[in-house]
């Protein structure tokens, strides 16, 4: 469709979605009552910035269904967040939402590289997390065979991969790292693997990471992106011609960017944080959420209809102030990749020593590297630091298989701080 032909169809499902969660969910009765606006108010799409935000809190205070707009016997399907910084987002699916869900992982997949007839292997966790089951019948849809490995038994999800020689793969990258140990720990060239896409979400990943693992196991690697509070995986895709940001599948999901601090919005083309809007979801609509994920829109490109979104640097409740900086995982990640003797596998270690905070980069040689090479290592992982972040930083260099491996979503920082 045309620019103009998209836009009056993001308004048209706009103006219906806010009168959909104003009308059956309490919660934006409220909200929108407290803050003056009613969806009759919204008559364009830039209308949209006199709603309130919704945010994280918000979902956990409505537990487990305050969130719902349809009776609950028209839930088809139940999913919800881990719960481990307090109370889970539950978040529901009508049998139409579970439809439209499956119709745009089958589009990502598509956009990926992957085509009806190609194996998948889904490494994602089923259950309550949306990884699994999402991907699962995203590539139903698209006409794949499904080889639901789920995470864990690394040995054995490589044995299959060898035997079942599946085309695509989608799982974390943190864990496509720990099937590359597990590969190269059997002997055998992950190189010679029937894989050609590998479609990775569910975590901030970099480019040296895409290099890694492109020329580790010959595969194009893909982001796809996606949170359980606005669908699950498929919200947007990296396009394998391209792979130059994700493209925002906007006839579902209306996308801005805003300062994370002051919440005004920003033009495209400026970094700030995703918020984001459902247009077709029946049985749990959000209305401007507050993602935490820091990016900025582009021009589309491989998808022109839709805009894109520049790979994620990182989240704002991840972010580091060290003595006064701000820094990421993601540009630690960055300066590990690119160390001679260092393995993908790191972790930062925050600690307080009186009244100072320090922080300690934690990496793996790699099996080859000689004393000298780790030595080095520590050098200039401290310089890449200090002169690109701007922070000093101690760093260990550890042997290799150390570190705990990741079978989902991997913990990178690990903050032994006393609470204040």
């Amino acid at each position: 469709m045309t620019g103009d032909e998209l836009r009056a169809l993001q308004l048209e499902r706009l103006r219906s979605s806010l009168r959909h969660a104003y009308e059956n969910v309490a919660f934006y009765r409220e909200s929108f009552d407290r803050a003056g606006v009613h969806p009759e108010d919204c008559r364009s799409l830039a209308d949209l910035t006199r709603f309130p935000f919704t945010v994280k809190d918000d979902l956990r205070a409505q537990y487990p269904f305050g969130m719902f707009a349809v009776p609950e016997s028209e839930v088809r399907r139940v999913h919800a967040s881990s719960g481990t910084t307090g109370r889970p987002t539950v978040v529901g699916y009508t049998g139409r939402d579970l439809d439209t869900w499956a119709g745009l992982v089958a589009r990502s997949i598509r956009a990926a590289g992957g085509r009806p007839g190609h194996k998948v292997h889904i490494a994602y966790g089923y259950g309550l997390f949306t990884g699994g089951l999402g991907a699962h019948y995203g590539a139903e849809r698209l006409g794949c065979t499904v080889i639901p490995a789920s995470g864990g038994m690394t040995s054995r999800q490589v044995q299959i991969i060898r035997d079942f020689r599946p085309e695509v793969i989608m799982v974390t990258p943190s864990y496509m790292l720990t099937l590359l140990d597990e590969f190269e720990r059997q002997g055998v060239d992950p190189r010679t693997t029937a894989l050609k896409v590998g479609i990775f979400g569910a975590e901030p990943w970099t480019q040296e990471m895409r290099r890694e693992i492109e020329e580790r196991f010959a595969i194009d690697a893909v982001d796809i992106y996606g949170l359980s509070e606005v669908m699950g995986p498929g919200v947007a895709q990296e396009c394998v011609e391209t792979k130059d940001g994700l493209h925002l599948w906007e006839d579902h999901f209306f996308p801005e960017v805003v300062d994370p601090l002051t919440g005004e919005p920003l033009p495209d083309g400026e970094h700030g944080e995703l918020v984001l809007t459902s247009l077709t979801k029946e049985a749990m609509p959000v209305v401007r959420y507050r993602t935490r994920d820091l990016t900025r829109l582009l021009p589309g490109t491989a998808r022109a209809a839709f805009r894109r979104m520049e790979r994620v640097t990182g989240r704002s409740d991840d972010m580091i102030i060290l003595r006064g900086v701000n820094l990421f995982p993601a540009q630690i990640e960055e300066i590990v990749l690119r160390t001679p003797g260092v393995a993908p596998h790191f972790q930062l270690r925050l600690t307080r020593e009186g009244r100072m905070d320090h922080l300690t980069v934690r990496a793996e040689a790699r099996p080859e590297a000689t004393p000298e090479a780790r030595t080095a290592a520590v050098g200039q992982i401290a310089r890449e630091v200090k002169n690109h972040i701007g922070v000093s930083v101690a760093v260990e260099i550890l042997d290799p298989e150390t570190l705990e491996r990741s079978v989902g979503k991997i913990k990178r920082i690990h903050d032994t701080r006393p609470r204040d």
